[in-house]
C-alpha cells in the first residue's frame, strides 16, 4: 500500500476528469471476493481488482467504494470481523482504520453500500461502473442497477446503461501514465522476473521435464512476491504463442521459449521472453533468425520515445523483421508494400508489445481498444498488425513491453499458400524446411522516459545469443 496521498490525489483527479465529460451521479467500485477452488473455505488465491486497488487500496476481500462525482464526497464499505472472524483469522484492523490508511474517513457496513447504490438508482442519477472481470461482481452490479448480466459488461456511454464509457476513458488516462511510486514497485517485478528467468535458463539442460523448471522459476516469485503474473509459458513448441503444456523432456537441438513473468506483493507486474537453445549452442538456422529477433529488439528500444507512436514503432520493427527475412530468401518483393499488406503476420502473427501495470496486460479487462488505441488510430483489420495491442503515441511513464518474434507456423503457413494470402510474396519453397523449426520471442520490459526510455529493473536478462551461448555453457 502506498501513502494515504496517492489514494486522495488518484480519486481527487478522477472526480477531474469525470467533471471534463460532464459526467454526473455516482462511480462504484467492487472489490473482489473470495472464490472457492472447490468447496468453501478452499478457496483460489485471493487477487484484489486492480481499479479498486488504485483507488482504494485496500487488498482484501469483500470491499466496495461509492465516489460522487458531483459533491466528491466518497465511501469505503466493509464489515468489522465479529467473533468467528477472531477465531480463524485472529484479531483484524477495523474498517475505519483501514479507511484512514487510504485518506477515506467516511465508511460503512458493506450492506450500506447496496442501500447507497438502490437509491442513486431510485432518484435517477447516472451511476458509473467498470466493466467487471469477475461473474459474482457481473451479477452484483446487475442486481444493484437492474441491468442484465450482459449489459454490465458492455462499454458505452452511461446514458445507455451498462458499463460506463465515461469512467472507463478517466480510468485508463489516469493508470496508462505511472507515477514514480509504481515505477519503483515495477522495477522490484522486473527484478523478481530475472531471478525467474535465470532460474528458467539454469534448468534448460537435455533431459529435464520442462514442468520442474517452471516449478523452480515460479518457486522464486512466491518466495520474493505475490507470484506468476501470468501463467508461465514455457515450451519447446514455440509456434504455438501461449502454450502452457509442461509435459515434454528438454531435447537437444530444439529451442526452448520462456515467456514468464512476475508480480510483486503490491501486484505489479514484469513479463520477459528468452529463448534457448536446448543443447546450450544454436544451430546456424537457428542463430540465423535468432539474430534478427534480437536485432529486431534492439531497434524498437531505440525508437521508443516520447512523441512517437508505438504503432510506428511495431511497422519500423517488422519492416527490419522483412528485409532480413528477404535477404534469406524467405520473403521476395518490396518490402514497404509487404507491411503494406501485413505479410509480417505470417512470422509474427502479435503485435510488438502492450502496456504493463498492475496488470501484465494492463487494464485489458477495460477494453484493449480504450486502453491501447483510445481516439488517436484505428485498429488494422491485418494478422499480425491487428493484434497490436498499444499503438498510441507514447508519453513518459508509459510501460510497455517490448517482444518481437519470428515463427513458423505450418498450419498458418499452409493456410496463406492454399488461399493466396501472401499475393505472391512468400517463399515457400523455403518455408518447408522450417516446418519443425518452432518460433523466437524475446521480451523486456520498457519505460518511456522524458528523453527516451529504460528497460525495467537493476538487471538485464542476457541476450544476444553469443552470451547466451557463454553462461549457458558456464552453467
Amino acid at each position: 500500500m502506498f501513502s494515504a496521498e496517492v489514494y486522495v490525489n488518484r480519486r481527487r483527479s478522477l472526480v477531474q476528469k469525470m467533471a471534463a465529460q460532464d459526467a454526473h451521479g455516482i462511480a462504484v467500485f467492487l472489490g473482489n471476493v473470495d472464490a472457492a477452488a472447490n468447496y468453501r473455505g478452499n478457496d483460489y488465491k485471493f487477487r484484489q481488482d486492480s481499479s479498486f486497488l488504485y483507488f482504494w487500496g485496500i487488498d482484501e476481500p469483500w470491499f466496495a467504494a461509492v465516489l460522487d462525482l458531483d459533491s466528491a464526497d466518497e465511501c469505503l464499505y466493509g464489515n468489522d470481523v465479529d467473533i468467528d472472524d477472531i477465531i480463524w483469522m485472529g484479531p483484524q484492523p477495523s474498517v475505519a482504520s483501514k479507511g484512514s490508511l487510504i485518506g477515506c474517513p467516511a465508511t460503512a457496513p458493506l450492506a450500506e453500500f447496496d442501500k447507497a447504490v438502490a437509491a442513486a438508482v431510485a432518484s435517477g442519477r447516472p451511476v458509473h461502473f467498470l466493466p467487471p472481470a469477475r461473474y459474482y461482481n457481473q451479477m452484483k452490479l446487475a442486481e444493484l442497477t437492474g441491468l442484465s448480466n450482459a449489459s454490465v459488461r458492455k462499454v458505452g456511454p452511461v446514458a445507455a446503461g451498462g458499463a460506463s464509457e465515461e469512467l472507463v476513458k478517466a480510468v485508463v488516462a489516469l493508470r496508462l501514465i505511472k507515477e514514480q511510486c509504481e515505477i519503483e514497485e515495477l522495477d522490484k517485478a522486473a527484478e523478481i522476473g530475472y531471478w525467474m528467468h535465470t532460474e528458467a535458463r539454469k534448468g534448460c539442460k537435455p533431459g529435464v521435464l520442462e514442468q520442474e523448471i517452471v516449478g523452480r522459476m515460479e518457486g522464486i516469485t512466491y518466495s520474493q512476491g505475490w507470484g506468476p503474473s501470468f501463467t508461465t509459458i514455457l515450451s519447446q513448441n514455440g509456434e504455438t504463442l501461449h502454450n502452457h503444456s509442461h509435459h515434454q523432456i528438454i531435447t537437444p537441438g530444439r529451442l526452448l521459449v520462456v515467456d514468464a513473468g512476475a508480480e510483486s506483493n503490491t501486484h505489479y507486474a514484469s513479463d520477459f521472453t528468452r529463448t534457448y537453445p536446448c543443447s546450450g549452442k544454436f544451430t546456424t538456422k537457428q542463430r540465423e533468425i535468432y539474430d534478427i529477433v534480437e536485432q529486431a529488439n534492439e531497434l524498437a528500444f531505440s525508437l521508443t520515445r516520447p512523441g512517437t507512436s508505438y504503432w510506428d514503432v511495431h511497422c519500423a520493427t517488422v519492416r527490419y523483421m522483412l528485409e532480413q527475412l528477404k535477404a534469406l530468401d524467405f520473403v521476395r518483393g518490396d518490402v514497404d508494400e509487404m507491411v503494406a499488406c501485413g505479410i509480417s503476420g505470417l512470422f509474427m502473427p502479435h503485435g510488438l508489445g502492450h502496456n504493463m501495470g498492475m496488470d501484465v496486460h494492463d487494464m485489458e479487462d477495460l477494453g484493449e481498444n480504450y486502453v491501447g488505441y483510445g481516439d488517436e488510430r484505428q485498429r488494422s483489420p491485418l494478422l499480425g498488425m491487428g493484434n497490436l495491442r498499444m499503438a498510441r503515441d507514447l508519453k513518459p511513464g508509459h510501460v510497455i513491453s517490448d517482444e518481437p518474434g519470428i515463427y513458423f507456423i505450418p498450419a498458418l503457413i499452409e493456410q496463406w499458400k492454399r488461399e493466396g494470402t501472401d499475393k505472391g510474396f512468400v517463399n515457400y519453397e523455403k518455408l518447408v524446411d522450417y516446418y519443425d523449426f518452432g518460433g523466437i520471442r524475446l521480451e523486456d520490459d520498457v519505460l518511456v522516459t522524458e528523453d527516451g526510455a529504460r528497460r525495467l529493473g537493476p538487471y538485464r536478462l542476457p541476450i544476444k545469443s553469443s552470451d547466451i551461448e557463454d553462461i549457458m555453457a558456464k552453467e
